[in-house]
């Protein structure tokens, strides 16, 4: 074999190496799995507040009795301050308060346990979207109970709506994804069909958005008829996120 006919040979099988690597692998009939995700945010607009009051006595029934008379002054206070919320009173307990030095006895001599004391409290939820007005009614309420935890969120409404925009935020991610996967398939979107959509397929079924459990720790005594300095609140955001995952099948 002459040299130009040796040069041409390999011309030919580097021509035909060449083509070979840039040709499209057949994605006719091709499933693909693409998962999507969309985010949103919203200002929260209610506050779920939790107050509380707590006497401890010698005389249970003197305890019960201030508890009793606090939790009342603080409701109407309540009432009051925003006539639009909703209340729940809730938690109501007692138990007794032992002395802390126990001398150690054998346990044949063993006596029960005489109480000191009685601990008596009770917790009453407030529920609100009047924002603007919530330090004020928080720092009169202080004057009898004592403010125990507080935690802001969506309204049902505002939930509802935010949903909305959750989900038609992955949808759109799903379709600019479905693009791109053409795209880089070397097929038009209009060959894509949109087989199946899973708007549960990553597992994310629990409400993760709503706010932590409300705490039960309080104060030893909620202060009496003292003006108490209004607190400062900033309620934040909610964020939604959504994840979904889309079957698509090329024609």
């Amino acid at each position: 074999m002459t040299l130009m006919k040796t040069v041409a040979a390999a011309a030919l099988v580097f021509s035909a190496a060449q083509a070979g690597a840039q040709a499209q692998v057949p994605t006719t009939g091709t499933t693909v799995i693409i998962p999507a995700t969309g985010e949103v945010k919203a200002p929260n607009d209610q506050a779920i507040a939790v107050l509380a009051v707590e006497e401890q006595d010698k005389d249970k029934a003197a305890a019960a009795s201030r508890v009793n008379q606090k939790m009342k002054q603080g409701l109407d206070i309540l009432k009051r301050e925003d006539p639009q919320a909703s209340l729940k009173t809730m938690n109501y307990y007692t138990y007794p308060v032992y002395p802390e030095d126990r001398p150690v006895q054998p346990m044949a001599a063993s006596k029960p346990r005489v109480p000191t004391a009685w601990r008596v409290g009770h917790y009453v939820e407030v529920k609100t979207t009047n924002l603007g007005g919530l330090p004020k009614t928080v720092a009169a309420a202080q004057k009898v109970l004592t403010l125990n935890a507080i935690q802001f969120g969506l309204t049902p409404a505002a939930t509802k709506k935010l949903d909305d925009q959750r989900i038609a935020a992955t949808y759109k991610n799903l379709n600019e994804r479905i693009a791109s996967v053409a795209g880089a398939m070397g097929r038009p979107v209009s060959d894509a069909v949109l087989d199946t959509v899973d708007f549960e397929g990553s597992g994310n079924y629990a409400d993760r958005e709503a706010g932590g459990q409300v705490m039960m720790a309080m104060s030893k005594r909620s202060m009496d008829s003292a003006e108490v300095a209004e607190p400062s609140f900033e309620p934040g955001e909610t964020t939604l996120q959504m994840r979904l995952v889309g079957k698509v099948r090329f024609r």
